[in-house]
């Protein structure tokens, strides 16, 4: 509109009360403040030095009254747009000023309409921002406050919790010191145990003192004797000579080793394998108190037999798990075990170096041999009965004529300990599996190794032949099995069960499946017929299945002799399972 005059909307009056957030910085002094101090500086100078020539001094003027500051009161205008800036409404803001100086300029607004705002507006206004603040201290405040109980909660549950560790472990330390108690009141019976056993010792030393003596005496004595003898001879006549020559010798003692191998049953036997890829777990039994070591099946009954690391073995009936009979002798742990092929005795290896028979009609041992210095792996039996092979470790294998009751014959040439031994079945000949990772045969009539096979890489663990006596089968520390022809002397064809270590392996009656005793605890089922096949489709399925169900590794195994119908496994979990 013409005529009209607008005031610029910037020239407004902002009171004190302005709630900005703009940050003032310190002006610092410039020279001319210090030049009126250097000024004022130089009149006193003057004027003291006029004082000092007698002069008249100019008094200096009073210094000038201070303006006072007055607080001018806010008018209605400039209350609406502060308050308008404040709100941000600038738009609003526009609009008033364009009609507040329209109407001023006309001469419409009253005297009393243009005064001064009254004290209760500001005060008011005052009071809001006080408010406003407050408010912001008091959200501040309270987000502390919560803050702190979250930090408090936090603290009270550690220390609950700090307290139930404390009370645990007093309780725990309470607990340990009244087993200390116990375990010291425990040992000190053990002093009188030890000090007779300390006499014992001693006596026996003594003892043993006076057999070297004896023995010593006893054998110069038969020095003497020899001596004589070889002098009577010497000095005897022809006609005794010739008596002495056609005396009848006395009868032989003990049993002897057939001359000629006799008939395989096995080898002209055509039977169907039995299904065993779907064989499972039947029936579990808890046969010692700690691992069981080995377990076999007797000829021709439902009885299986089990040595353990407890120094005894056990008879059970399969399946219903009864125990039969039971053994002890030994005085460190069983490590094999195996029944006569008559099935009227059994024979157990110990780590106490002895190789024991046991006798059902007396339930008894009736015979001991021990021969060995160090630890028995395994015992095998001639398919006569009248033999007994051992493997040690100290690296020997030896005969065993159980007539005599003596060692027919020992077996050397491994550098390492014979970990397993079998007799090849209808003959004189046996296989020895080592540590030293080769497989040997053995003529049992000369003692001498007729083969050795080469192949394992680490530590030959079990051997075992199969019924037909054609192939033998051995397992070693990487969970490798060899398949060796004893006919060809060649390796047959390898299967790999690892990759932990195969402990024992078994032929069924047929000889195509193979059980492995693995250290997963697991027993492995393989088809050998399958495992030399030329196909790689075909050596795939060599692998019939995994039975799994021991907790530990499993140690020894063994198939049901006369009809395959199931599998005996056991293991370092102190059981022994059936699975068929």
């Amino acid at each position: 509109m013409a005529g009209r005059h607008f005031a610029d909307p910037e020239q407004v009056t902002i009171d004190d009360d302005d709630d900005d957030e703009y940050e003032y910085e310190g002006v610092e002094l410039e020279d001319d403040d210090l030049t009126d101090e250097g000024e004022e500086d130089l009149d006193q100078a003057l004027r003291t030095l006029k004082l000092k020539q007698g002069m008249a001094v100019d008094h200096a003027p009073p210094p000038p009254e201070r303006p006072e500051m007055q607080e001018r009161p806010e008018v209605v205008d400039d209350f609406i747009r502060n308050f308008l800036r404040k709100v941000g409404l600038h738009h609003t803001l526009d609009s008033f000023q364009r009609e507040w100086y329209a109407l001023q300029q006309e001469g419409k607004l009253k005297e009393e309409d243009v005064g001064s705002v009254p004290d209760v507006y500001l005060r008011n206004q005052y009071l809001r921002d006080e408010v406003k603040v407050m408010k912001e201290k008091v959200e501040k405040m309270e987000a502390i406050a919560n803050k702190a109980r979250s930090t408090w909660d936090k603290f009270r549950k550690e220390r609950d919790f700090h307290k139930m560790h404390h009370k645990r472990v007093v309780q725990e330390k309470n607990k340990l010191v009244t087993d200390l108690k116990r375990l010291k009141n425990h040992y000190a019976e053990y002093e009188p145990t030890l000090g007779a056993m300390r006499k014992k010792y001693e006596a026996a030393m003594k003892e043993k003192m006076m057999m070297k003596l004896e023995r010593d005496r006893l054998k110069a004595k038969v020095g003497a004797l020899e001596a004589q003898v070889s002098q009577l001879e010497a000095i005897g006549s022809a006609a005794e000579l010739e008596e002495v020559t056609t005396r009848p010798r006395p009868r032989q003692t003990g049993a002897m080793l057939p001359r000629q191998p006799r008939p395989n049953p096995y080898i002209g036997l055509s039977e169907e394998p039995r299904a065993v890829e779907a064989f499972s777990l039947q029936t579990t039994s808890s046969a010692h108190a700690v691992g069981v070591a080995a377990v076999t099946h007797h000829p021709t009954k439902q009885i299986i037999a089990t040595a353990s690391d407890d120094c005894s073995w056990k008879m059970w009936t399969v399946p219903a798990g009864e125990l039969v009979m039971s053994g002890e002798g030994h005085t460190d742990w069983l490590s094999s075990i195996e029944f006569h092929p008559h099935g009227s005795h059994l024979a157990t290896g110990s780590g106490d170096c002895t190789v024991k028979l046991w006798d059902f009609r007396t339930a008894s041992c009736s015979a001991t041999f021990s021969d060995h210095t160090q630890a028995v792996w395994d015992v095998a039996w001639h398919d006569l009965g009248d033999f007994l092979v051992s493997a040690s470790m100290d690296h020997t294998a030896k005969l065993w004529d159980t007539v005599a009751g003596k060692c027919k014959a020992t077996f050397r040439g491994h550098v390492d300990s014979i970990n397993s031994v079998c007799f090849q079945p209808f003959s004189e000949n046996l296989c020895t599996g080592s540590g030293d990772k080769t497989v040997s045969l053995w003529d049992c009539r000369t003692a001498l190794c007729i083969q050795t096979f080469y192949g394992h890489v680490n530590a030959v663990s079990s051997v075992a032949f199969s019924h037909r006596g054609d192939r033998v089968a051995s397992t070693d520390a990487d969970g490798v099995v060899k398949l060796w022809d004893v006919r060809k002397v060649t390796e047959f064809c390898q299967i790999y069960a690892g990759p932990h270590p195969a402990n024992h392996c078994a032929f069924d009656r047929t000889g195509s499946i193979l059980a492995v005793a693995s250290d997963d605890g697991t027993v492995k089922v393989f088809n050998t017929e399958t495992a030399a096949s030329e196909s790689l489709e075909e050596r795939a399925g060599a692998h019939l299945s995994d039975l799994r169900g021991h907790d530990e590794p499993v140690q020894s195994l063994c198939f049901e002799p006369n009809t395959n119908r199931y599998i005996i496994s056991c293991s370092s979990d102190a059981s022994y399972r059936v699975w068929f």
